[in-house]
């Protein structure tokens, strides 16, 4: 968990978490909200970004499970649905350890499957970062499309923001050689390329082939360790694997 201990002005140190948890319906098709907080849990995470999230869908049983996950965590959490069916609602989540306030949640521009991020605001010690967590797209050019919404004016270029670190979290399905993740690589440092690590598959779990989840941070924040965590729960409780990433926060 953060690192708040140690003395003087020295950087702040936090665990980030990007999982797209596929409704916690695992690899074995079986619906198991604690069996995704058990791999969570083993990681110790300061703030998580969960894509594909179930509140109150009948596939699922009805249940919320940002809410569900939270509580087994421990953990605050704010939920935003980017697909709304009457009473049901998929979308994305933040959980977190620390002190936090949702600053926006919206829908992101879509011509296929609806899409939308949200981001809060965590206080890091006397720091106040930023945080962003989106699930694009499958057609390439929405994912362009809402790429650019999130590097723009309304979200992370957005005047207020500017001076604070910034981490963007997401399955943003997208690998390093499209036109997307390179539109945001230029304006953001890839976690595992800022630790100096060599980045790893994140999907299918069990045979991972394709890297589509991604942490970016922007100057204020450091890399120090980003890793894809593989193990047999993990390989079982989503389609996904989760990416873990280690940062400081620079003075």
């Amino acid at each position: 968990m953060i690192d708040l201990t140690t003395a003087g002005s020295a950087p702040r140190r936090l665990k980030i978490l990007s999982y797209n948890v596929h409704s916690c319906v695992g690899t074995d098709r079986k619906l198991d909200p604690a069996r995704v907080a058990d791999v969570i849990a083993a990681l110790e995470p300061d703030v998580i970004g969960l894509q594909e999230v179930d509140v109150g869908r009948s596939r699922t049983g009805g249940i919320d499970q940002a809410q569900v996950l939270a509580s087994l965590l421990r953990m605050d959490y704010h939920f935003h649905p980017a697909l709304t069916l009457e009473e049901e609602r998929y979308g994305d989540a933040i959980l977190t350890t620390l002190p936090a306030r949702m600053v926006k949640a919206d829908v992101l521009p879509s011509h296929g499957e609806q899409r939308g991020a949200l981001c809060i605001e965590v206080n890091v010690g006397e720091h106040v970062v930023q945080v962003v967590n989106t699930h694009l797209g499958l057609r390439s050019r929405d994912r362009r499309v809402q790429i650019n919404a999130l590097l723009g004016s309304d979200w992370l270029a957005h005047p207020e923001w500017q001076a604070k670190p910034r981490i963007l979290i997401g399955d943003l399905n997208s690998t390093p050689l499209t036109r997307t993740y390179k539109r945001v690589a230029s304006a953001y440092r890839d976690a595992h390329a800022a630790a100096h690590q060599s980045p790893k598959a994140t999907f299918p779990s069990r045979f991972p082939l394709l890297r589509l989840d991604h942490v970016f941070l922007s100057e204020q924040v450091r890399a120090v360790e980003a890793r894809v965590v593989s193990t047999p729960l993990s390989r079982l409780a989503s389609d996904h694997l989760p990416l873990l990433v280690t940062v400081e926060i620079a003075q």
